[in-house]
């Protein structure tokens, strides 16, 4: 294990879960490690960054997050319950997305939240806003980044290799 430390410049990869203080439920994870190259793009909290400063690959952080201050408080105004039959087949799952758009052109996405016989609701309001979280990272690699890496702001993919596969026309 390097003992190299976040800074500027530096590729990063780690996990992270975002779990609700007062429950103690773990309300998102990610699964596959999360590259990214320090102080080139902000892809976490400003409060989240800054703590990550300094640290080395094996340790494990908690920083709270008040919600409130990072989405606003909820508006309830963007809490929308309709009648079940007003509302598409493809919008009547608890989890699904819904991009809707205002008079003014203005898109938002809304979350279906709750589906039941007669009615089903969605609601614009981001799904961490009102809690109080705990992100807890866990840092897996510090390196220094390749230029490549610093220019894309994170991990660079390597295509397939089609060399030699040769197309089917498509008929």
């Amino acid at each position: 294990m390097s003992n190299e430390t976040i800074a500027d410049g530096k590729y990063v990869e780690l996990t992270y879960k975002v779990i609700d203080q007062k429950s103690g439920g773990v309300l998102t994870q990610i699964e596959y490690p999360l590259g990214y190259v320090h102080g080139t793009n902000e892809i976490l909290a400003p409060s989240v960054m800054v703590e990550l400063e300094g640290k080395s690959a094996g340790e494990v952080i908690q920083v709270p997050i008040d919600c409130n201050q990072l989405y606003g408080p909820r508006d309830e105004s963007l809490v929308i319950t309709d009648r079940i039959e007003n509302v598409p087949e493809e919008y009547r799952t608890v989890g699904t997305s819904i991009l809707m758009e205002n008079d003014k052109g203005q898109t938002k996405t809304f979350l279906v939240t709750r589906v039941d016989r007669r009615t089903v609701t969605i609601d614009g309001n981001n799904p961490l806003c009102g809690r109080e979280v705990i992100f807890r990272l866990e840092i897996l690699l510090v390196r220094d980044a390749t230029e490549e890496e610093i220019q894309h702001g994170g991990k660079v993919e390597e295509g397939p290799d089609l060399e030699g596969v040769t197309q089917v026309p498509i008929h």
